[in-house]
């Protein structure tokens, strides 16, 4: 890979991508819209485009070629197939950032749990989707659009929960504060089990895959999954104070209708590893603490 396309990069896992492309000396090229301060100066270079725009993805990709491109701005269908439609024929692989919310409520899922060639898209735009129901939707339909679709190879990284230091949703870093300093929450279905990626290791892991000849949807993660009330044992067992758990407390944001992990075991068949859920827990815990 000398050269790569990412549609988005400024936060999170993006902006971890994009130094690991510059490490390894790879040509960078982000797209965004522009609205976000960025860190990498000349390293990279820039294009402003808009996902909802085809035409200004038509203007920004003109007479411009890329081997990978790293889509992890698309949340709707119709943009999936007008960034289809532009790229073709100016990149060699599709690495699409999708999410494990592409199954049902459920755990131990299996990258069968949802076939993107047999599922059919309804066009919309990302306005037209709304809240949980809606993103789950968007990431099915726009793995539908490109894999039935795209004449070079797509993968699809079904993220589970991606936690590190640098998570700024401060979503795990709730429960530990709640936990340290007394403060009472809700957990509304404590035996529910959940799925849960480093940050770090998402990153090495979509410029590693985009290295393989590996096409189709994969599961990326940590082997273990655990259950809410299993989270909030360990914290307390790490800071040495018990929880305060009440109905009348601070609603988890992990709160979700149903389980929400995925199985690992093809990401792992294909020489992937990564770390192990309780030793990627506790290192947060206790930074968090």
């Amino acid at each position: 890979m000398k050269s790569a396309l990412i549609l988005g990069g400024t936060q999170f896992v993006g902006k971890r991508l994009v130094q690991l492309l510059i490490d390894e000396g790879v040509e960078v090229t982000v797209a965004t819209r522009g609205l976000t301060p960025y860190a990498f100066g000349d390293q990279v270079s820039r294009l402003i485009i808009n996902r909802e725009d085809a035409e200004s993805l038509e203007k920004a990709f003109k007479d411009k070629t890329w081997d990978v491109v790293f889509d992890q701005t698309c949340y709707s269908s119709q943009e999936a197939l007008d960034t289809l439609n532009v790229l073709k024929g100016k990149v060699q692989k599709y690495i699409f950032t999708s999410s494990q919310a592409v199954y049902d409520f459920g755990a131990n899922h299996l990258e069968e749990s949802f076939n993107p060639f047999g599922y059919k898209p309804v066009l919309k735009s990302r306005r037209d989707y709304i809240g949980y129901v809606g993103y789950q939707e968007a990431k099915r339909a726009a793995e539908a659009i490109l894999f039935q679709n795209a004449d070079f190879p797509v993968v699809a990284v079904r993220f589970p929960i991606i936690i590190g230091k640098d998570d700024y949703t401060n979503r795990l870093q709730f429960h530990v504060e709640h936990v340290k300093e007394g403060r009472p929450m809700f957990i509304e279905h404590p035996d529910f089990r959940y799925s849960f990626i480093d940050s770090g290791e998402a990153a090495s892991f979509l410029l590693s895959v985009a290295k393989t000849d590996y096409q189709g949807p994969v599961n990326p993660g940590s082997e273990e999954d655990i259950s809410l009330g299993e989270l909030i044992s360990l914290i307390e067992k790490l800071i040495e104070t018990e929880a305060k758990l009440s109905e009348d407390g601070h609603p988890s944001p992990y709160n979700l209708p149903g389980s929400w992990s995925v199985n690992t075991s093809l990401v792992q068949s294909l020489g992937f590893r990564f770390t192990s859920l309780d030793n990627l827990l506790k290192k947060l815990i206790i930074h968090y603490s």
